[in-house]
């Protein structure tokens, strides 16, 4: 490890492995820290698969997927550094001085720009107002899943799952694999959060029941979870009197929602945006504080890992090529049905010709209309057939071709075809 790098990427899932990789290619010296042992990120204990069907066009699981990028990481001699955490990061003249913690004892490193690689965690009971006992039981989906498949060992005999997130969905699956008992999928809201194909071959195909419009509202037990009480929710999700039951059961693994992990960057002063729960970024993923960069599920929650290493390329190649100038930033505006959109922003002073735009819809919609107007006058439109919030969209844009100018309002629009 040098003292100095143009790049230092944090988080060695794969949105950093391609930030890393894109940023060697383009003549920056890189350093990538992870505080895990491995590279890989989360996919290490991904063993399903339907991994690279963007990317590779074939089916690969986590692993595999992980292990085409780390090859080609180590082939390209990019420093590294595994079980190493950032605990500090300060702004100076000449970029950004990071300080590290590791086996080898506290160093500091400067760098000319940062690509935050950093991910997300699982929100927990406490984030979702569970109320009763604190009996061992309760799992985080992310948590079964690395004792069922890294460590061999099976967390449950017979389970509740509350949340139908892709992660909840998947384990539903696998422990149903082990020979544990999945008595239902309890889903808050009128709809399943997962994607409509894990529905289907983690539930449908193995008669798990799914149960939607219904919460947990409280567990049971002293030691370990012995039962929970499940509750019917109204249209604002709160739990109706006066249906509650108790289902007997030894654990109770939760897939309730994903917050990009982002405490580093807030700590430099990076703004976050809060539909996201990520950094606001331009269309060079940019985020408000010059030099830094944010990509991957720390930018916000992608269901696809092929479009978590797109970005984390977008990332890494504008990190790499990072020379500090004056910006000269117009925001985006969104109106109608929309969960988030990104980028936030577009900086006129940087190449717009081909800018990737991520979206969800709020709601499930029918045939509508994705649009773009400058100055109210529509200037792009694509047609749907139907968008759901689980499945994210995704456009490249030649935002050049509009004619921006400083003054430019843009706003970002879905119409609902009512025909």
């Amino acid at each position: 490890m040098k003292n100095n790098y143009d790049v230092i990427v944090i988080g060695g899932g794969p949105a950093g492995l391609a930030a890393a990789i894109q940023a060697k290619d383009c003549g920056a010296e890189v350093l990538l820290v992870e505080r895990e042992s491995r590279l890989g990120g989360i996919l290490k204990q991904c063993i399903h698969d339907g991994f690279g069907l963007v990317r590779f066009k074939e089916k690969l699981s986590g692993p595999e997927y992980a292990e085409r990028f780390i090859d080609v990481f180590k082939e390209k001699k990019i420093d590294y550094s595994l079980l190493t955490f950032v605990t500090r990061i300060e702004k100076n003249a000449g970029g950004f001085q990071v300080v590290l913690v590791s086996r080898s004892g506290v160093t500091s490193v400067q760098a000319k720009s940062l690509v935050f690689a950093t991910g997300c965690r699982e929100r927990t009971a406490k984030q979702v107002m569970i109320h009763g006992t604190r009996p061992s039981g309760v799992f985080t989906a992310g948590t079964a899943q690395h004792f069922t498949n890294l460590l061999g060992e099976l967390p449950t005999r017979k389970c509740v799952i509350l949340g139908s997130g892709d992660i909840g969905l998947i384990m539903a699956r696998r422990l149903t694999l082990e020979g544990a008992q999945v008595l239902g999928v309890y889903e808050a809201k009128p709809t399943p959060s997962g994607l409509t194909r894990n529905i289907h071959q983690c539930l449908h195909d193995y008669n798990i029941p799914i149960y939607l419009s219904h919460t947990v509202t409280r567990v049971f037990g002293q030691d370990r979870l012995t039962a929970v009480e499940i509750s019917e929710v109204d249209e604002n999700m709160t739990p109706i009197a006066g249906t509650e039951k108790i289902v007997e059961c030894d654990a109770l693994i939760l897939s309730v929602g994903l917050i990009p992990e982002n405490e580093l960057a807030e700590g430099l002063g990076v703004k976050i945006d809060p539909r996201t729960k990520g950094p606001a970024v331009n269309g060079q993923l940019m985020t408000s504080v010059d030099g830094v960069f944010s990509c991957g599920n720390a930018l916000h929650v992608n269901d696809l890992v092929d479009y978590v290493s797109e970005s984390g390329e977008i990332a890494g190649k504008n990190a790499a090529e990072y020379a500090q100038g004056a910006r000269n930033e117009i925001g985006i505006d969104i109106a109608g049905s929309f969960l988030y959109a990104v980028p936030q922003k577009l900086d006129l002073n940087r190449n717009n010709s081909e800018i990737t735009v991520y979206f969800r819809s709020r709601e499930i919609l029918d045939k509508s209309v994705f649009k773009i107007l400058v100055d109210g006058k529509e200037v792009y439109a694509k047609k749907y057939q139907f968008l759901r919030p689980p499945e994210m969209e995704r456009l490249l844009i030649n935002f050049d071709s509009f004619g921006l100018t400083k003054d430019s309002q843009i706003q970002f629009e879905i119409e609902v075809n009512s025909q």
